[in-house]
């Protein structure tokens, strides 16, 4: 796919462009730069420090999300007069493809799959691409000399959506909304806002497709009084059975929810919904998303790592008839965690909490009659459950909150869990001949 810069940025190439922030985000940067002929250094706190004197070496800056808008790196980057793009609208400044956005609080890397899928099963190229960790400017660059992606289906989060100006998606779907990442964003309307700068550029895109909302988006939106003209609102919650779903991961909330924005979207395009239904029947939803892990000793142990959020776990605790044993806890993320815990009063056997948030959790948890116990390390925790669970009740890993405090990330923490069970498994069948089913 050959690629040609916009006039305005050029010019900027010539010059080494600077990289604020290395990781999946700097080094599809990095890559792309080197793709279009230009150089490029990488600035973050565990290599290269970025001052007010190399501020004045460079013309372009290009930030990963990590970097809130106004981060001091950046605030130096503009008073020397460079140019500073995040990540994502860099990427899109080189992409000649159609780009179909998804955000949401919950199911978005869900949404970007499925989509993905559907897409691919009617003949369209496709790449999921964007907050999913692999990065949109990392599929420019493999996509140059190549074959041309028609569509990229891009996961796009607050911190990127927030500080958007070029990136123009034909259509965006936002799933859902709830508290999140009030670590970052000074409040929920900030949240909100941050994520709306998407909606806000999708809708001046030329002969776009528009923006679909589910419904918690539109009531957030109507609280917040942001313009809904053009924006087709969607009836994503407490929606009957679909028969047609029925043997599908979209048969029950929360994934019910996903597929009822991608049908409204699909049908919009005016694409088959008979395609859509059988895309369907065989996508296989991801790995750590309140997955069945084994049953041991009756008891059946579900990986949810992926829930760093209140919502997540609350939606997760609804998949199952009576309360389980529920393992929770990890780096905070801003928001009410009295209310959080006040809502599993009563929807919960038991709480087993883990990470830098269990003894505030503990309090919490006293505080609202909550049955809970803290544990030091995960496998403690699985232990715990294993010994507090009932012969055919559940096991939960459910965090709601991030997973940096003990492990690499989300799904080391869901391998870590497993492995755990596994165990449990084994010595349950070595010890006292328990029949273990994985």
């Amino acid at each position: 796919m050959p690629i040609v810069a916009p006039d305005f940025i050029a010019g900027k190439l010539k010059r080494r462009v600077a990289i604020l922030g290395g990781g999946v985000s700097g080094d599809g940067v990095a890559t792309l730069v080197m793709a279009l002929g230009g150089t490029a250094i990488v600035y973050d706190a565990k290599g290269f420090e970025f001052t007010a004197a190399t501020a004045r070496e460079h013309d372009l800056v290009v930030f990963s999300p990590g970097f809130p808008a106004d981060h001091p790196w950046l605030k130096m980057a503009r008073d020397a007069g460079a140019q500073c793009f995040g990540e994502l609208d860099f990427a899109s400044l080189f992409w000649r493809g159609e780009i179909v956005a998804v955000t949401g609080t919950n199911g978005k890397t869900t949404t970007v799959e499925f989509l993905t899928h559907a897409y691919r099963s009617i003949g369209r190229t496709v790449d999921a691409t964007g907050n999913i960790g692999y990065s949109f400017s990392r599929l420019v660059a493999d996509r140059i000399g190549g074959l041309a992606a028609d569509i990229a289906v891009c996961e796009v989060s607050s911190f990127q959506a927030e500080t958007l100006q070029h990136f123009r998606a034909r259509c965006t779907l936002w799933t859902n909304f709830a508290e999140d990442h009030l670590e970052r964003h000074p409040g929920l309307q900030a949240y909100f806002t941050a994520k709306w700068n998407l909606i806000a550029h999708t809708m001046t895109t030329p002969a776009g497709g528009g923006a679909f909302i589910g419904s918690s988006v539109r009531r957030y939106a109507v609280e917040f009084d942001r313009p809904l003209a053009g924006v087709a609102s969607v009836e994503t919650e407490n929606q009957p059975a679909d028969p047609a779903l029925n043997g599908t991961v979209f048969a029950e909330y929360p994934q019910r929810e996903n597929f009822l924005l991608v049908k409204a979207m699909w049908h919009a395009a005016g694409l088959s919904q008979q395609a859509l239904y059988a895309a369907a029947r065989t996508f296989k939803v991801g790995k750590h998303r309140l997955a069945r892990v084994a049953e041991v000793n009756g008891v059946t142990y579900w990986n949810d790592s992926k829930a760093t959020n209140f919502h997540a776990v609350e939606a997760a605790l609804g998949s199952f008839p009576h309360p389980s044993v529920v393992i929770i806890g990890g780096k905070p993320k801003g928001g009410d965690i009295a209310g959080f815990i006040q809502r599993l009063a009563g929807r919960v056997l038991h709480v087993i909490l883990i990470g830098t948030t269990r003894m505030e959790l503990a309090f919490h948890c006293k505080a609202f009659g909550v049955p809970h116990t803290a544990c030091d390390s995960l496998v403690d925790a699985v232990q715990r459950a294993a010994e507090l669970a009932p012969a055919g009740g559940q096991v939960l890993l459910s965090p709601g909150f991030a997973s940096f405090d003990q492990f690499r990330n989300y799904e080391d923490r869901g391998n870590q869990f497993e492995k755990a069970v596994y165990e449990l498994a084994a010595k349950n069948v070595e010890a006292r001949g328990v029949s273990a089913h994985v």
